[in-house]
């Protein structure tokens, strides 16, 4: 759902062959894989059980291949989500321990300004742990965001990197072979680029 171009065209743009399919035979045969994502989790979850790609996804990660989430991409990978039209959680992929969270009402920057949920703009990455999908990039680089909900792993120690918007959030992680991250690196311009290119080359 959502940016599957923007994201291919960007890998193209750096010289990888980036192919945007919903055949499980060409997932599970491919050398790395992406899922990015824009749009409501429950939604998506729904669309990938359907396509039969869910299995796709957890038997790709359960070889070992890299692997690397964007946005609800992220999000996906957790167990739990709040956002749902029912009074029942929303399931995820299960991948990671934890659940997806909406931003708290009443946000105020540090000057005391309101801020609006969905959070969309460029805020800036502060690294929590080393991973290679980082290599070359400053702390404090900033990056693209369009989300209203974000994740809350049960383990911290996947968390490798957080942003702040009223709150701080945990906006990237790593564990094993799977990363993930909250912001659009297709649309963060050098930068975004740069941890593209890192994942393409791990």
């Amino acid at each position: 759902m959502g940016n599957l171009r923007s994201v291919q065209k960007a890998l193209q743009k750096l010289g990888f062959f980036a192919e945007v399919t919903a055949d499980a035979n060409v997932i599970l045969r491919s050398d790395k894989l992406i899922l990015p994502g824009v749009g409501a989790f429950g939604a998506a979850m729904h669309n990938l059980r359907q396509a039969g790609l869910d299995r796709a996804i957890r038997e790709f990660i359960d070889a070992g291949k890299p692997f690397l989430g964007i946005c609800l991409g992220l999000q996906l990978l957790f167990d739990l989500s709040e956002e749902t039209w029912s009074s029942e959680l929303e399931r995820g992929l299960g991948i990671l321990r934890g659940k997806v969270v909406r931003f708290p009402e009443g946000l105020t920057d540090a000057q005391g300004k309101t801020l609006k949920v969905p959070h969309i703009g460029w805020n800036a990455l502060r690294f929590i742990r080393h991973d290679a999908l980082f290599e070359g990039i400053q702390g404090g680089s900033h990056v693209y965001f369009v989300h209203s909900y974000f994740p809350v792993p049960e383990e911290h120690g996947v968390v490798t990197a957080v942003s702040d918007y009223g709150v701080s959030f945990c906006c990237a992680v790593q564990a094993g072979n799977v990363r993930a991250v909250q912001f659009h690196p297709e649309k963060s311009s050098t930068v975004g680029l740069r941890i593209l290119h890192n994942f393409a080359e791990c």
